[in-house]
């Protein structure tokens, strides 16, 4: 077959290098993508939070989403992917991915043998895309260099247990509003007013009531 004299440069497999220390990771063009997942019960509520930067530390996009009930190294692994797929559906030939999770690091190094069933696939995933790429980097950092993504992580699971953030003052809490009523046999039949259903109801005698007031 004839020589189309196209490059074949970009068919290459990625690259992974183990720390940011060499001559490739220097030059330009890289994006720089801080990774984390958290899971409250792990498995419990779960969700990933990912902050993409250009080399000079500009913000190129924040992204974060809930994942339901999934373990904390799933959610992790689900911010990696994240990170890949925002590199490859923007064009970005170099990925340098910051993550605070230990394991997904080591097994995407090939340091630690993948053998979760459940982190299989998602391992996989990461290689395939991961190979998109001219050149994928991917390094450890403790947690308290990670906290803008872990603040996204954290805010992917606010909102799909449908909390209020914690930052959020207590001040913007609706006021409590007493309502009177007659208690008689357990059933409680309000004088002024009604409730909808599943409101708490806290019963408290008339003198308790002038007192507070």
């Amino acid at each position: 077959m004839a020589d189309s004299g196209k490059s074949t440069a970009r068919h290459k497999p990625a690259t992974l290098f183990e720390t940011d220390s060499t001559v490739e990771s220097k030059t330009s063009g890289w994006m720089i993508a801080y990774t984390d997942g958290g899971s409250r019960g792990n498995p419990g509520p779960s969700g990933y939070g990912v902050v993409v930067q250009d080399e000079n530390g500009a913000i190129l996009a924040e992204l974060s989403d809930f994942l339901g009930m999934r373990t904390n190294n799933v959610a992790e692994y689900s911010g990696l992917l994240a990170a890949l797929e925002y590199a490859v559906e923007h064009g970005i030939r170099r990925l340098r991915v910051i993550s605070d999770s230990e394991l997904m690091v080591k097994q995407m190094r090939g340091q630690y043998r993948v053998q979760s069933p459940e982190l299989r696939p998602l391992y996989e995933e990461a290689k395939r895309r991961a190979a998109k790429l001219q050149v994928f980097q991917i390094e450890h950092v403790l947690r308290g260099k990670n906290k803008r993504a872990d603040e996204l992580a954290n805010q992917a699971m606010d909102r799909g247990m449908r909390r209020k953030p914690e930052s959020r003052s207590a001040a913007t809490a609706p006021p409590v509003r007493p309502l009177r009523g007659i208690v008689k046999e357990g059933r409680i039949t309000l004088l002024d007013g009604s409730l909808p259903e599943g409101t708490e109801v806290v019963v408290m005698e008339e003198k308790a009531l002038r007192e507070r007031a």
